[in-house]
C-alpha cells in the first residue's frame, strides 16, 4: 500500500520546487530552468494520481506503474535534497567559514561550477524518467484529479479520563465486575489475590470498562493502593515488577520518570525486594491490561512476588484470550459481549453528531443504522466511522461508508480492520505518511508530540511553515486531525506538548499500511525487504543479522526508548556505508566511546539522537558540517568534556538537547543558530551562569534540569522576544530571584505560557519576575518543592492562567484569599499537599468555596477525608 503516499510526495516535491527560497536558490546557481521543467512534470504526474491510487486494487498494470512511479519520486526527493544540502553549505561557508574554508570548499566538489553541471546532469536523468512514465499515464483513461478534496472536522475532545457519560451501554458489565472486585473472601484471613479476568475480542472496549471500574468512588473508598500496568505483547518480569513498583510510586511521588532510570539499574532480586516492600500488608487492586502471555510459569512468578498483600487485595486482568483468562483467573470470566443495535447506534450518533444536531436528519440516521450493523456490535469500530462522518451532510458521504466494498474482504469473527482501513482510506493524503509512521512505535508506546514533530519533520512530511505557523503548529494540527478520527487515544496536554498513544487495533492498521514502507523490526523478524524507507529496531543484534546490503532507500533507523543497543561502533559503521541518504538517525542509549568523523557521510541527515550515551567524552567537531541537521540530541551524556566547536554552523537546527562538563557554555555560538526553537540544558554540573546578555531570538521552550552548580538564569524580553515555556527542573542552587542581572524596569515583558518549577528545595516562595508574564501566562506547576510555604498574594494578578498544577509541597498551606479574580482558570490539581488537600477538599474543606467556581478540579484527598464526610 505504499503506493497510497505517492500524492502527498509529489504535493510536497511540487511546494518545494515553487517555494520562493528554491527559486531564489535555483536561480543562483543557474538550475531554474531545468528544476522548472521538471516542476511540469511531476505536476501532470500529480494530477492522476488520486484516481490512480483508487484504480491500483484491480488492475495490476496500474499498480507496476505506480512502483515505478514511486522509484523515481523516491530518487527526486534525494536529488532536491541534495540541492537544499548544498545551498545550506554554501551560505554557511559564506557567513561563516574562514579563508581556508572558503578556498578548501572551492577546490571541493561543492564548486559552484562542478556542482552545477552534476546537478544539471542529474537533474536532466530524473524529468527523462519522469516524462517516460508521465507518457504511460494515457493507458489507463485516468481522470484529473488535482486537488485531495477529503476534510477533517475537528471536534472538542476531552481529556483521557473515562467519565459515566463518555461510556454507553456497559453499565450492567461495570456494576457485576464491581461486585466482584467488593466481595469479601469467605475467610478474612485469607491472604490468596483474588483474580478476575475480563475477556473480549479486540476493540469491544475491555480497557475502557476495566477504566470505568478503576475510576468508581467505591473501588477508591475499598482499595488504600490502586496500580495500573499495561502488559501488552511482553510479559518480561523484570520490566512488569518495574512497572508495578513505578505505578504504585505514582500515588506517592511526582518523579515516577527518575524512578523508572534508576529501576532499570537494578537486577531482579533488589527489584522484588523493592516490590514486596511497597506491597507488604497492603490491600490493593492491580489491573494488568491487555494480557497475551500464555507461559503459565511467567505468571505464577509473577503471582508469588505480589502474594504479600493484605486479605481482599484483588487484580483485574483483560485480555482477548480465553486460554489466558482460565489460567490466571480464580473466578468465572467475565465475558464481554458487543454492544446491543440500540446501544451501538448511540454510540455512533455521539461520535457522528453534535449533541441534538441527529433529530436534523433523519434520513443519515437510517443509513447510520445500516452502518453501526456492518460494524458487527464492535465499540472502536462504530466509534470510528462515526468520528469519520462528524459534519458531513451529504448523504451521498454516507452511503459512500455504508456501501464501500472494503467490507466484502473476507473477515474473521474479530477482524474489524476494514473499517479502520475505510477512515484511513478517507484520510487527506498529507496524514497517511504522518500516520504510517506510528507503526515504527511498538504498541502501547506512549509518544509526545515534540518527538513525533520531529520525526515529520525531518522527513519532510510537514507543510512548509508561514509566517504565522511553525512546524509544532502544523505537527499540532496532524495530531488533533488524527484525534478527530479516533485514531489516537489517551490524548493529553502538558503545558504546551501533548502526549497519547494510539489502540492495539490501530496500530495493527497501521502495520498493515505501511507494511512496504516501514518496519518494526523484532525477534519475529525473517528479512528486511530492498523497498523499506523506515526502520526501528527492538535492539541491535537484530539490526547486525538483518542489515546485510547497501540501500539508498532506506531514511530512518530508530531504537525506541528502552531498547537495547550494544555493539554500537559496528552498527554505527554499517549505517555510514549502506545508508547515504538517511534523514533519521536515533541511537539513544547507546554505549559507543566515540562518533566517527565520517558522521559527515550523512548530509542529508536531519536528527541525529545520540543521548543517554554513558561513554562517550568528545564529538568530532566535523558534525557541524551536517547544516540540514534540525534535531541534535546529546543531552544525559555524563561524561561528554565538551560541545563541537563550529556549532554556529548548524543554520537548521530548531531543536537542541545537551549535557557537557564544560563549565563555560558556548553560548554565542549556540545563539547564533537563527531557527533555534526548543533547547534542553542537562546535567550541566560545572556551570554556574547561562544567558548574560546573550541574544535567542526564536526560542521557544526552555527547559534547565539536574544543573547542580547553576547559580544564575539570566533572561530577559530583549534577549528571548519568543520565549513562551520555561521548566526548571532539580536546579537546588539556582537562585531564581537573579533573574535578569540588570533590573531594566522599563523593558518589554517575557511572553511565558508555560512556567514549571520541579524539585528545587530552595524554593520558599514564587519568584516575583513571573508577575512580569501576568500579561500571558497559562500554565503554572510547581512539583516536588518540599519547602514552599506560600503563594504570594501577587498570583492573581496573573489574569490569563487557565491551569494551575501544586503536587508534592507539603509546606504549603493555603492559596491567596483573593484566587476568584482568576476568572480564567479553569483547570486545578492538587496532590501530596496534606494541608492544602484538607482546606480545599471538595464540598467540606474550609476553603472549597474559594475554589469552587472553577469547571475542572482533582484533589487527592487526604486518607480518613472522605469517612469524616459520610
Amino acid at each position: 500500500m505504499a503506493e497510497s503516499f505517492l500524492f502527498s510526495i509529489a504535493e510536497s516535491l511540487v511546494a518545494k520546487l515553487v517555494s520562493r527560497a528554491f527559486e531564489e536558490a535555483s536561480r543562483v546557481v543557474g538550475l531554474y530552468d531545468n528544476l522548472r521543467d521538471l516542476t511540469k512534470t511531476l505536476s501532470l504526474i500529480k494530477a492522476v494520481l488520486l484516481d490512480a491510487q483508487q484504480k491500483q486494487e484491480h488492475n495490476h498494470e496500474l499498480r507496476e506503474w505506480l512502483t515505478q512511479i514511486k522509484t523515481v519520486f523516491s530518487d527526486a526527493e534525494d536529488l532536491l535534497d541534495e540541492f537544499e544540502c548544498q545551498t545550506l553549505r554554501n551560505k554557511v561557508v559564506k557567513a561563516h567559514g574562514s579563508t581556508k574554508d572558503k578556498v578548501s570548499h572551492f577546490f571541493s566538489t561543492f564548486n559552484p561550477l562542478v556542482f552545477r553541471y552534476q546537478m544539471a546532469q542529474q537533474i536532466k536523468d530524473i524529468s527523462n524518467r519522469l516524462d517516460k512514465v508521465a507518457a504511460d499515464r494515457h493507458k489507463f483513461s485516468l481522470q484529473t484529479i488535482d486537488v485531495d478534496t477529503r476534510v477533517v472536522h475537528r471536534r472538542d475532545m476531552t481529556h483521557s479520563r473515562v467519565s459515566d457519560s463518555d461510556v454507553i451501554g456497559r453499565k450492567h458489565d461495570k456494576e457485576k465486575i464491581v461486585e466482584l472486585l467488593l466481595q469479601q473472601n469467605p475467610n478474612d484471613d485469607d491472604t490468596r489475590i483474588s483474580v478476575i479476568p475480563i475477556v473480549g475480542i479486540g476493540g469491544l472496549g475491555k480497557t475502557t470498562l476495566a477504566k470505568f471500574v478503576f475510576n468508581d468512588s467505591r473501588i477508591q473508598e475499598h482499595f488504600p493502593l490502586k496500580m495500573w500496568v499495561c502488559v501488552s505483547d511482553d510479559f518480561d518480569i523484570k520490566q512488569l515488577t518495574i512497572k508495578i513498583i513505578n505505578s504504585a510510586n505514582d500515588s506517592a511521588s511526582a518523579d515516577a520518570p527518575s524512578h523508572q532510570m534508576n529501576l532499570n539499574m537494578l537486577d531482579l532480586e533488589q527489584l522484588q525486594n523493592q516490590l514486596k516492600n511497597k506491597l507488604f500488608g497492603q490491600k490493593f487492586l492491580l489491573v494488568l491490561d491487555d494480557v497475551w502471555n500464555e507461559d503459565r510459569v511467567k505468571w505464577v512468578e509473577l503471582r508469588n512476588l505480589i502474594q504479600v498483600s493484605a486479605a481482599g487485595s484483588k487484580i483485574l486482568v483483560t485480555t482477548r484470550s480465553h486460554s489466558i483468562a482460565s489460567m490466571m483467573g480464580t473466578v468465572p470470566s467475565h465475558i464481554l459481549e458487543g454492544l446491543s443495535e440500540e446501544d451501538s447506534l448511540s454510540l455512533f450518533v455521539k461520535w457522528a453528531f453534535k449533541e441534538g444536531e441527529e433529530e436534523k436528519h433523519p434520513h443519515l440516521l437510517n443509513i447510520g443504522r445500516q452502518i453501526v450493523i456492518k460494524c458487527k456490535e464492535v465499540p472502536l469500530a462504530v466509534r470510528t466511522l462515526g468520528s469519520l462522518l462528524f459534519l458531513k451532510f451529504e448523504a451521498s458521504e454516507w452511503e459512500y461508508v455504508r456501501d464501500n466494498e472494503i467490507w466484502n474482504l473476507p473477515q474473521k469473527r474479530d477482524d474489524i480492520l476494514p473499517a479502520l482501513k475505510l477512515s484511513y482510506d478517507l484520510m487527506p493524503s498529507y496524514l497517511r505518511q504522518c500516520f504510517a509512521l506510528f507503526s515504527l512505535y511498538p504498541k502501547d508506546y506512549v509518544m509526545d508530540s515534540y518527538e513525533i514533530t520531529a520525526l515529520w519533520g525531518a522527513l519532510g512530511l510537514l507543510a512548509l511553515p508561514t509566517t504565522n505557523r511553525t512546524r509544532e503548529d502544523v505537527a499540532n494540527q496532524y495530531l488533533h486531525e488524527l484525534l478527530s478520527r479516533s485514531f489516537l487515544q489517551d490524548f493529553e496536554k502538558i503545558g504546551t506538548l501533548y502526549s497519547f498513544r494510539i489502540h492495539d487495533l490501530v496500530h495493527d492498521l497501521a502495520l498493515f499500511v505501511a507494511k512496504y514502507e516501514c518496519l518494526h523490526v523484532t525477534s519475529n523478524s525473517q528479512n528486511i525487504s530492498d523497498n523499506v524507507r523506515h526502520l526501528s529496531f527492538t535492539e541491535s543484534s537484530l539490526f547486525e543479522n538483518l542489515v546485510t546490503k547497501e540501500t539508498a532507500a532506506v531514511r530512518t533507523v530508530l531504537f525506541t526508548i528502552g531498547a537495547t543497543v550494544t555493539n554500537n561502533e559496528a552498527l554505527l559503521n554499517t549505517c555510514l556505508s549502506k545508508f547515504k541518504c538517511l534523514r533519521v538517525l536515533d541511537l539513544n542509549g547507546s554505549t559507543f566511546k566515540t562518533l566517527p568523523r565520517a558522521i559527515t557521510k550523512l548530509k542529508h541527515l536531519r536528527y541525529l539522537d545520540i543521548s543517554r550515551n554513558p561513554y562517550i567524552k568528545r564529538l568530532p567537531d566535523s558534525i557541524c558540517k551536517l547544516q540540514s541537521l534540525q534535531v541534535f540530541s546529546v543531552n544525559g551524556c555524563m561524561e561528554l568534556e565538551a560541545l563541537p566547536k563550529g556549532l554556529r554552523k548548524l543554520s537548521n537546527l530548531w531543536g537542541f538537547e545537551f549535557s557537557t562538563k564544560q563549565s563555560i557554555l558556548p553560548l554565542s555560538e549556540i545563539a547564533n543558530l537563527g531557527s533555534l526553537e526548543v533547547l534542553n540544558i542537562e546535567l550541566c554540573n560545572n556551570v554556574e551562569s547561562i544567558f548574560g546578555g546573550v541574544k535567542f531570538p526564536a526560542l521557544k521552550t526552555l527547559v534547565v534540569s539536574d544543573c547542580r552548580t547553576l547559580k544564575s538564569l539570566l533572561l530577559n524580553s530583549q534577549n528571548f522576544p519568543e520565549l513562551e515555556s520555561l521548566i526548571v527542573d532539580k536546579c537546588n542552587n539556582l537562585d531564581l530571584e537573579l533573574w535578569k542581572g540588570d533590573h531594566e524596569e522599563e523593558s518589554p515583558k517575557l511572553k511565558l505560557k508555560l512556567i514549571g518549577f520541579s524539585s528545587l528545595s530552595q524554593l520558599v516562595t514564587l519568584p516575583k519576575w513571573l508577575q512580569e508574564a501576568a500579561n500571558s501566562l497559562q500554565c503554572l506547576y510547581v512539583s516536588s518543592c518540599p519547602n514552599i510555604e506560600t503563594f504570594s498574594d501577587w498570583l492573581t494578578t496573573l489574569t490569563h492562567l487557565k491551569t494551575l498544577i501544586i503536587s508534592y509541597c507539603p509546606k504549603l498551606v493555603s492559596l491567596p484569599d483573593n484566587i476568584l479574580h482568576l476568572s480564567e482558570l479553569e483547570n486545578l490539581r492538587i496532590e501530596g499537599c496534606p494541608d492544602l488537600c484538607k482546606k480545599y477538599a471538595p464540598h467540606v474543606g474550609e476553603f472549597w468555596p474559594k475554589i469552587s467556581h472553577i469547571k475542572n478540579i482533582f484533589i487527592d484527598e487526604p486518607e480518613g477525608l472522605e469517612e469524616e464526610r459520610e
